[in-house]
């Protein structure tokens, strides 16, 4: 299994979010790495739960931006990421049955859903709104 590794289209032009993006995919990572590395299940659970936290503050100041910019693909734009959150909350469920498999499931779902998200709904957004504090 690969880790994720920083892709140009992962990148929606501005370096702060950039920057935010770089450091999930990190985590992601990281937490892929603990399930591979067979460490505890209390390692394990916390790099996960830090890789949710993290994703859950990003998608919650991104969606304080959408709404106070009234961004007119609010509503779509926090749909994908509810897909995301339960995504993940369903590979952390079941980390204890195939550390590998789960490892795998983590990163495939992730680099896709980082892919298409970014490129999409996040490149629109940040265009609209310009450089900004994130």
């Amino acid at each position: 299994m690969s880790p994720i590794a920083w892709k140009p289209e992962f990148s929606v032009g501005d370096p702060a979010v950039d920057h935010e993006h770089r450091e999930l995919v990190d985590l992601v990572n990281i937490a892929a790495g603990a399930i591979l590395d067979g460490r505890p299940g209390a390692d394990v659970d916390r790099s996960l739960g830090d890789l949710f936290q993290a994703i859950s503050a990003h998608f919650a100041q991104e969606e304080n931006q959408m709404r106070r910019a009234h961004y007119d693909q609010l509503t779509p734009h926090k749909t994908d990421h509810e897909r995301l959150l339960d995504s993940l909350r369903d590979i952390m469920d079941g980390v204890g049955i195939g550390r590998t498999d789960t490892a795998e499931r983590l990163t495939k779902v992730l680099e896709a859903w980082f892919t298409d998200h970014f490129k999409t709904h996040d490149s629109r957004l940040h265009h609209r709104l310009g450089p900004h504090g994130h």
